[in-house]
């Protein structure tokens, strides 16, 4: 495996797992509440 695959596989993994972080930090500073109606925001 060259220099330049291992650099993009880590990029990758770095995006896709931050992501992943990111929402769930999101959803759990600003969880969906089941009660609200969705229309009227």
């Amino acid at each position: 495996m060259s220099i330049d695959a291992i650099v993009m596989m880590i990029i990758a993994i770095v995006i896709v797992w931050g992501g992943l972080v990111a929402a769930i930090i999101q959803l759990r500073r600003h969880p969906d509440r089941p009660d609200q109606d969705p229309s009227t925001g």
